[in-house]
């Protein structure tokens, strides 16, 4: 199960579907695509784009996969512009009886914990926190943003070429995703 921070305001936030039409989630989906994980409608590469997918009906296919977030709405001081979820919101009992209960669902039926993957701190941060969650194993990887791959890398990534960070952060989800 893959846990990102919050829908982002033209991506998810217009299609409904975590990280579908996201700047970095078309680096998530790259990898689940790569890796079997997922199937992408073709026309879904040309334009990258939450409202234009809900509009044409686009959706991936999961396999053995499911995303969500951490906080289920984008966060928004003015109704247009993103900001990261408080740890007010991210606390709220609701929210965290909604976490409780996906994590619950996901790990139905398996003789093993779930394999949890957060995407950013404030992700990792709210996982870490949950009350009456089944037990799972947590991982944690950057946000796939160019802002939490620079953040995430040595010396905040001066000297380093972002698609060479977006490279690594894809090899490291695939080595998650493989194990």
């Amino acid at each position: 199960m893959l846990f990102g921070e919050a829908p982002g305001p033209r991506g998810a936030d217009q299609s409904g579907i975590p990280f579908w039409g996201d700047g970095a989630g078309i680096t998530v989906y790259r990898v689940l695509a790569a890796t079997g994980r997922a199937e992408i409608p073709e026309a879904a590469w040309e334009d990258w784009d939450g409202a234009r997918f809900k509009a044409l009906g686009l959706a991936p296919r999961l396999h053995q996969t499911a995303l969500s977030n951490a906080y289920p709405a984008c966060p928004t001081k003015d109704g247009e512009h993103f900001h990261a979820p408080s740890n007010r919101d991210l606390l709220a009992p609701a929210n965290l009886a909604r976490l409780a209960s996906e994590l619950a669902r996901a790990s139905e039926g398996r003789p093993s914990p779930l394999r949890v993957i957060a995407f950013g701190k404030r992700a990792e941060w709210v996982l870490g926190r949950l009350p009456g969650a089944p037990a799972f194993h947590l991982h944690a990887l950057p946000h796939p943003s160019a802002q939490g791959l620079l953040q995430g890398a040595p010396g905040k990534g001066k000297g380093l070429r972002l698609e060479d960070l977006r490279a690594a952060w894809q090899e490291r989800l695939r080595s998650l995703l493989a194990d």
